[in-house]
This record gives C-alpha cells, sequence and structure tokens, in this order.
C-alpha cells in the first residue's frame, strides 16, 4: 500500500517561504513522477510542480522563479521549496506520485500566507 506523507505546512508572512516535504513508503520501486498539487475552498487542485524521474520538471506559471522541487528518486521523496510567498498561494497542498499508471495522494498540509 503506497503511502505519502507531507510536512512543512503552516503560516508564513507574505515574503517569506517555507519548505514542503513528502515522503512515500510502500513501493520498492521508484515513482515515475513526484510533485504537488494545491487546492483552495471552491476550486480544483491545480498543478503546482511536478518532476519525473529523469528530471523533467513542470511548474505552474504563477510559482516560477518563486518554487523549486526537488526529489530523491532513491528515497522516493520530493521537497518544494516555496519562497517570495504571497496570500494568493494560500492553499492545502498536496504531494502526488505516479506509479504503473496510478496517482496517490498524500492526506495534504495547510500553507497560510498573512500578515
Amino acid at each position: 500500500q503506497v503511502q505519502l506523507v507531507e510536512s512543512g505546512g503552516g503560516l508564513v508572512q507574505p515574503g517569506g517561504s517555507l519548505r514542503l516535504s513528502c515522503a512515500a513508503s510502500g513501493s520498492i520501486f521508484s515513482f515515475y513522477a513526484m510533485g504537488w498539487y494545491r487546492q483552495v475552498p471552491g476550486k480544483p487542485r491545480a498543478l503546482v510542480a511536478i518532476k519525473t524521474s529523469d528530471g523533467s520538471t513542470n511548474y505552474a506559471e504563477s510559482v516560477k522563479g518563486r518554487f523549486t522541487i526537488s526529489r530523491d528518486n532513491a528515497k522516493n521523496t520530493v521537497d518544494l521549496q516555496m519562497n517570495s510567498l504571497k496570500p494568493e498561494d494560500t492553499a492545502v497542498y498536496y504531494c502526488i506520485a505516479d506509479l504503473s499508471n496510478t496517482r496517490y495522494w498524500g492526506k495534504g498540509t495547510l500553507v497560510t500566507v498573512s500578515s
């Protein structure tokens, strides 16, 4: 049973930084893609950043230049460094991992950007 556990959310002031981490367990194989989505109330989940096992990376336009995704294929972990945070980055952030045409989701961690 694949499980994803996020950590690192919290409250931060505008302009501040946070680092989210996600650890995947339950698979002896490396996940093809790992990444992050986010969701605000009343809206669907939206891609933030994703990175494949061969190093390809994709970011949402709204976070380019501010967020950086990194992953450790051997450890099945993925991090999201978030800098220059804005109030509009406030959301529940979900870790995802793709394996054998299945997308697994974490339970989410809340990030609140507010003064």
